[in-house]
Formats: structure tokens, sequence, C-alpha cells
């Protein structure tokens, strides 16, 4: 597909509503104020990401409100007023929502660029409504429709990329300043670079997210090392307001640990530190199961094209008492299920769990709540934080089963165009609970396990290396590790998350067959959906999203917009040429269909066994800091090219819109009480929820 062809169009999609009001009036009064002011923290955050996205997200943003503000949100007599139809209005409306859903204009899944469906006349006569409205309007009409850019990505003729701003960056600067940055023990997470050229001279600026004032050259003696200048108060008024909601968050706290979290949170944000930004998550892991549960920070990387830069994000959510008891019997009997993973099984060493895994797994916290506040470009299922290895190992970490936005995928009405027509019923049917306990499992068990092999400190490591564990890759013992400083994300870059995702849905799919385990969640032989129903429903599933993703892809950059699509595709590859056949692709051209077949027969004789070779190498490669062979075997698998690019062709035309989210507003009043307020779920109220948010 050639660049003047790539589809930026708009399509209609299904709204859902984090319903929240239930759960939200059941909390005692102190914590609805901990949750209110904390929501408003959140929120607070959403220029953040904007900014991070484009340079005229937050410009298109305030285009929104003003035009809502100028109609009080009566859509039907603006449009009537600028003499635009009732369908070009929607149309706009549809746009807003689905900016407002994913927090800037690029999709948060697959990071492709949508434009309004309406043309720049139309929506010149909208913005003529107010006079600041036609000034922002006026100021981003041309960036707003403007394809390309297509994705982000790297400055280029198709992509761009906000982490990367000023004059533009290659791939080896942004390489040659992280090691500056590494070498004055600067973390990435929170930063920006702006390249700034200056005759012959050339300076990076590294714009540090804090509210202080900051100026200051990170010196060296290498004559060969770019000139790297750190600078603070990126995202200042934004990080000014969320600490003071934190402030007052902590008066409402429950506990110690919330109280110094809290308090660690606004250290970080406010002096640009993310040592104590870690400190911060440490003690976070240590509440366990609070009634009102959050999570703040830059916290994911996947939108870096360098991949260490992370995304700003704020949650706020409510605990689900009766469903996380559920979840507990899972937590309870997790190492038992950790021994029959395969770098574990035949192995007495580490109480069955061999030496590459953890030698302590500590239950972690498995918690289901309901999303009270979601500020992100995409609404995860499920999240399991820190992603800091060195404190995962050394103080543990938290899952989360977001309940309100698991729902949607229970919601499903339309058939997937990848499942043959004698097969959708049932498919459909056993969908959402095979889809449930595989983001549980994904989360708990494929983000939880395994060992990095590293140097500690100074001559200490966490292994023997006298007698180096035998690598059941090779057969011989394991000659690379972490040394000292050395990270996951730092070494693997750009394949860290995507390969991090890849391992857990591979993890969680691996044990799908395990009928000990589905019974804890209700399925055994003889209930309605049976036990092997699941079983082959997930590996359905494999198939179905390896097919899916193939639309997060972008032929002309030769790169993949979204780190689980690229897994999903890589996973579906490897079965198809590893599976012995138990699974294939009906390729219909005439029809332009696509359908996954999997042999039930062999599911387990030729499946999972498959499954099982793919996931030990990405364990192992993980495990061991093995760039060079993870790259190899990962990149060749997610590779699109000859028949896959006919395939893409058919995706794209059965490509479904994405979801589309509402959620609910807290609102102080005098009297010390918090009211709840939940909006309809159509574009309007998503636009009126964002204009009654104070952002």
């Amino acid at each position: 597909m050639s660049p003047a062809t790539i589809d930026v169009s708009l399509k209609s999609a299904p709204i859902h509503r984090l319903d929240i009001a239930t759960a939200f009036n059941g909390l005692e009064k102190p914590l609805q104020r901990y949750a209110h002011h904390l929501s408003k923290a959140a929120w607070y955050g959403s220029r953040i990401i904007m900014r991070q996205v484009s340079p005229e997200a937050e410009k298109i943003f305030d285009l929104i409100l003003e035009l809502y503000q100028s109609c009080s949100g009566s859509w039907a007599a603006l449009a009537d007023a600028c003499g635009v139809s009732a369908s070009e209005c929607q149309a706009f409306l549809e746009y807003a929502a689905t900016f407002l859903s994913n927090v800037g204009n690029y999709y948060g899944s697959g990071d492709q660029k949508f434009v309004p469906s309406v043309s720049p006349q139309t929506l010149e006569k909208l913005a003529g409504a107010s006079s600041g409205a036609l000034t922002l309007y006026h100021d981003i009409r041309q960036e707003m429709f403007a394809a390309p850019p297509y994705g982000l990505g790297f400055d280029s003729y198709t992509a761009q990329s906000a982490y990367y701003i000023g004059d533009t960056l290659s791939y080896a600067e942004v390489k040659a300043v992280s090691k500056v940055l590494e070498r004055h023990n600067i973390f990435p997470e929170n930063t920006r670079i702006r390249k700034v050229s200056k005759r012959n001279d050339v300076i990076y600026e590294v714009l540090q997210a804090s509210t202080i004032e900051l100026t200051q050259e990170l010196s060296s003696t290498d004559s060969t090392e770019p000139q790297v200048r750190l600078v603070g108060s990126d995202h200042v008024q934004q990080l000014a307001k969320i600490c003071e909601e934190l402030r007052l968050a902590a008066k409402y706290a429950s506990n110690e640990h919330q109280r110094q979290f809290l308090a660690k949170y606004i250290e970080s944000f406010e002096t640009g530190s993310l040592d104590s930004y870690r400190e911060s998550l440490q003690t976070w892991v240590a509440d366990k199961s609070p009634t009102v549960e959050n999570i703040f920070g830059f916290v994911e990387p996947y939108r870096d094209p360098y991949g260490v830069r992370a995304e700003f994000e704020g949650l706020v959510a409510i605990a689900d008492a009766q469903e996380t008891m559920r979840l507990k019997s899972l937590v309870d009997r997790s190492s038992k299920f950790i021994r029959r993973l395969p770098w574990a099984v035949g192995t007495e060493e580490n109480d069955g769990k061999g030496p590459f895994e953890k030698t302590l797994f500590e239950p972690p916290d498995l918690t289901s709540i309901n999303a009270l506040a979601y500020c992100s470009s995409i609404v995860f299922p499920g999240i399991n934080l820190p992603n800091y290895n060195d404190i995962r190992q050394t103080h543990g970490f938290k899952n989360v089963i977001i309940a309100n936005r698991m729902s949607a995928e229970s919601n499903h009405t339309t058939q997937s165009p990848f499942v043959a027509p004698t097969e959708a019923t049932a498919f459909q049917k056993h969908l959402f609970p095979a889809y449930y306990i595989w983001v549980v499992l994904h989360e708990l068990l494929g983000h939880g396990t395994g060992k990095l092999l590293c140097e500690e400190s100074p001559g200490k490591f966490n292994f023997d290396t006298e007698h180096p564990p035998i690598d059941p890759l090779t057969s011989s013992p394991v000659r690379s590790w972490y040394r000292l400083g050395q990270s996951w994300t730092g070494q693997f870059q750009d394949l860290a998350t995507t390969v991090d995702e890849c391992r857990a849905e591979l993890v969680g799919a691996y044990l799908m067959d395990d009928k000990e385990l589905l019974a804890i969640f209700g399925h055994t032989d003889n209930t309605e959906t049976t036990a092997d129903d699941v079983t082959h429903n997930i590996y359905m599933q494999l198939g179905v999203d390896g097919l899916t993703g193939l639309q997060n892809y972008n032929i002309d950059a030769g790169k993949w917009g979204q780190a689980h699509s690229q897994a999903h595709f890589a996973t579906l590859q490897w079965l198809l040429t590893d599976g012995h056949g138990f699974m294939s692709i009906k390729v219909d051209k005439h029809a332009g269909t696509l359908n996954v077949v999997v042999d039930r027969s062999k599911i387990i004789t030729h499946g999972k066994p498959s499954l099982g070779r793919m996931l030990l190498r990405l364990h192992m490669y993980r495990s061991t800091a093995d760039v060079n062979a993870c790259r190899e075997y990962y990149q060749e698998l997610s590779r699109v090219d000859g028949e896959y690019l006919t395939w893409r062709e058919l995706v794209l035309r059965q490509n479904k819109p994405k979801w589309k989210f509402v959620q609910a507003n807290t609102f102080a009043e005098q009297d010390g009480s918090v009211l709840v307020k939940e909006y309809d779920a159509t574009n309007a109220g998503i636009i009126q929820s964002w204009a009654e948010r104070d952002c």
C-alpha cells in the first residue's frame, strides 16, 4: 500500500462506559475525598500526554473545549447557527470523542494518526462560533488534516515523535545522548530531547519533567561525545497542579504507606528525580490490596521509538472485593503453576523452579478493580507494575485487573472477521471467559516470573559465576548476563517492550490447557463452557490476534505501531511455521477473507509444545541479556513480507474501529461530601465529561 493510499479516515466506533457510581458511593467519606483528589491529579496529566503525542494535540484539545463552551454542549444548535448539517456535526463529534478517548490525535493502540472525516471548510464554519475557536483552528488546521505523517516514530516523511523535538534526530544521535545520560546516572523515562543547531554547534537539550528551573551542562572529557544539557521544568504547570492534588489526597490517606508514596510522588514530580520515583514504587508495592488503588508517573515506554521514554499515566480505581477473593486462590497456588513452565520442567533446583526463576516467588497483589479515573492513551484491561525489574525482584509487584474495562470485551456483538461462520457462534460464546483468564495469567505469571542474571554490586552476582547454570537452548553454561548498571530496557531498547509483552502472552496461553488452573475459574469437563472449550478458544485467539495485529504495521516505515501487535503477529508466524500444521490460515482472495483454523486434536500434541519452544527462547534471551540472539530471532518472526503483505491488505479491509471510553467525574461539595457523575455512552457524553474535568 503506497503512502497515498494509507487510510487515516475515521470510522464510527463503539463506546463503553466505565461504570463506577455504585462502587464510589459505597466508599466511606474520607476515602471518597482521597479518591476525588487523586482523580483530579490523574486528569491534570492529560496535557502532558498530549504534549508527548504531537505538537498540535494540545491545541486540538483546546479547540474541542472551546467549541463545547461556545454552545454549552448543545451541538445541534451550534450546527444550525453555523450552517452545518447534522451529519457533518456528528462526524466532528466522532473525531472529538476519538481524540479524547486516545488523549491525542493518534490511536493509543497502533499509534496511527486519524483525521476528521469532515472537510476543513466545514470545520472552519464550526470554529467560527467563537473568535477563540477560530484562532485555535487556524493555528492547527494544517496539522489536523495532514497525512503524512501517518504514525508515530522517528521523524521521517511518514512519522513523527514528540519525544524528539527541534531539529531532526537520528537513532544514532539518541543513542549517543542516552550514553551520556547513563554515565551521569540520569534515568530517561521522564525526559524528552530537543536538538538545537547553531552554526557549527549542536546541543542536545534533555527536557526533564519537573517543577523546578534547572540548567545543567553534562560535562565530558570525551570530545567524541555530544554536548548535552539537562533542562528542568518540562510540563511544569501540569505537574504543579498534580502535586497540589496529591498533597490534598494525603490528608485522607488510610495508612503510612500511602502517605509515604504520595510524598515521594511529589518529590519526584517537583525535582525530576526518578530515584525518588523508584522509592515511591517500593512503598506503593507494600500497600497491599488498598480499597482505593492508584498508579501515577511516567510509566510505559510503548510510544518512544527508542523504547525508553515513558508516557505519563494516572489511574485511580476502587477494589472489587468479591472478585479479588476468587483471584486470591490463583495467587496462593501460583508457585505450583510456575513449576510447569518450560524453563522449570525437569529440574529439582530452586524448589523445582530452576535457576532462571526467582528463588522466592512472593505472592503478589492480584486485585480486581474498577477504574474511577484512567488517564492514558490506552485503557488497558490489566496492569502489572512496577516496570523496574530490580524493584520487582527485591520488593515485589502488583497486578490489577480492571473489571469495568474488561466488561467491554464481553459486550462484543460483532463477529470476528477471521473466524469461519461455522465456528463463529462458539468462538463468541467462549471468547470472554478465555480472554479474562488469559489477561489474569499474562499479568500475574507472564510479567511476574523470570530471573535476570546480573551483577548486583561490584563483584556480587545473583548466580554462581564459577558454576554458571546450563542454558537449555545450548546445553552449555550461560555466557552472558546483565553487567553492573545495565537493565532490561537499557539493553534491549526498542525490543524490550514488545518482547516482554510477547513473553507474557505466551506464559498465559501456555498454561491455558491446565485443568487444575482452569477449574479455579469455574471451567471443568462438566461445565457449560468446558475447560477444553477455553483451551481451544485461546489458540483461536492467538491466530485472530496475530492477523488483527497486521493493521498496526506500517509498510513504508517498516515499523510496528504497537508492541502487542508485533508480539501477536510474531507468535502467529511461529505457530504457523513451527506448529506442524495444528494451526493454519485459510485464504480466499476472491472473497477477500482470512479464517483461522485450529485442529483441536493437535493442540496438546503440537500447539502447546510449539508455544513452549518460543516461550523458552524469549525467556532465556531476556534472562541472560542475549540481545543479539533475541533481535535476530524476534525481528525475523515479526517481518511482514511476501504472502503476509497480501494478508495485511485483507486485514485492512476488515479493520474494525477501536473502542472509545466514557468515564465519570467527581465533584467536591462545600459540606465536604463528594458527588460522582456518570455520562451517557455517546460522543457528546465523552466530550461533556472532559469539558467538566478542568484539565
